[in-house]
């Protein structure tokens, strides 16, 4: 059963959905308006902000749980019921699931790296470009989070997601760190015979006008692999958070908030990102671990793995793979030491 319906609670979603909106308006209408190279402190404070946002939210969510359920006919009819447990797990399962789809976007920012590298795009149209790639990820995580929902309600959909997860986080742990060929995509190429590109970068223009011809410029290019490359980390980060919670509008809330603070994330680490080598690695235990919390481990507890265990585990991974990165620098990095 449901704490949160969407039947009940679609004005929540609609107002969540408002208050996201507004803040994206807020942000490239007024912090964003002219196109600037974003500092690192900048970028920093932003961070800040969004995961204050987020914690906050959060917070408001166990309040209200607290106040809302002991009110629910429906859910105290359910044996062993407690409603103070029942809100602590909603405020922990959307706090993990953040967690988690907070890590799984660092690998997104390797991604932002060697795109913008590739297309040569300069630092203060990074910004324009990352905006309109959140606007795109959010329609699509929202397509996502609504089918995955629907396809919970048949059990055997929870074990194909968690083979999926394993199968992903046992490739992540073993696949090479490849150089990306953004020409060598099939949206792009699909594009590019529909629309000719132009080799030159007009401002802060997506598309510019040629000799009366419109042309997409290397910005709308980049916008268009990140697209792409965003729904396929979709795919998994999505079913990761779903191993968390059933919950679609825990899911669907984690998700967004996670999304909207990439973009500082992504300015803040992106000229030290490389030094977190070993964050695959700690990503595809996280993965391993969520596809068989899914396929043996709830079962194995009952039906509910704790979700403390869980959150205990994942921040315990990550917070290793990271500070292991920095205490083994990769033998490159030792040797351009002064």
């Amino acid at each position: 059963m449901s704490y949160f319906p969407f039947a009940e609670y679609w004005h929540f979603y609609a107002g969540f959905m408002a208050f996201v909106l507004a803040m994206l308006a807020l942000d490239l209408g007024v912090f964003h308006r002219k196109a600037h190279d974003v500092s690192f402190k900048e970028a920093s404070i932003w961070s800040v902000v969004w995961v204050s946002m987020a914690l906050l939210f959060n917070f408001g969510l166990y309040r209200y749980a607290l106040w809302k359920f002991p009110q629910d006919e429906r859910l105290l009819t359910i044996p062993n019921f407690v409603p103070d447990v029942a809100a602590w797990t909603v405020s922990m399962e959307f706090l993990t699931g953040y967690i988690v789809e907070k890590s799984l976007s660092v690998d997104n920012i390797f991604i932002f790296v060697m795109v913008f590298a590739y297309f040569a795009i300069p630092t203060k149209y990074q910004h324009r470009v990352l905006f309109y790639g959140i606007l795109g990820a959010l329609v699509f995580r929202a397509i996502f989070i609504g089918l995955g929902s629907a396809l919970m309600q048949f059990h055997w959909v929870i074990y194909l997601f968690g083979a999926f997860l394993i199968l992903t986080g046992i490739k992540m742990f073993f696949a090479s760190n490849e150089e990306i060929e953004p020409e060598k995509n099939l949206l792009i190429r699909i594009f590019r015979k529909f629309m000719p590109v132009s080799p030159t970068i007009d401002g802060k223009n997506f598309f510019s006008r040629i000799d009366g011809k419109w042309h997409a410029t290397p910005l709308f290019i980049a916008l268009l692999f990140l697209e792409a490359t965003d729904i396929i980390f979709a795919v998994d980060s999505v079913p990761a958070i779903f191993a968390i919670t059933k919950e679609p509008f825990i899911v669907f809330t984690s998700n967004i908030f996670a999304i909207l603070g990439l973009r500082s994330m992504y300015f803040m680490l992106a000229g030290v990102i490389e030094k977190f080598y070993l964050l695959k690695y700690g990503l595809a235990i996280v993965l391993v671990f969520v596809g068989l919390k899914m396929v043996w481990l709830n079962d194995a507890f009952g039906g509910k793995f704790p979700i403390s265990y869980s959150l205990g585990f994942i921040s315990l991974t990550i917070l290793a793979s990271v500070l292991l990165s920095l205490a083994f620098p990769r033998s490159t990095e030792l040797e351009h030491k002064p």
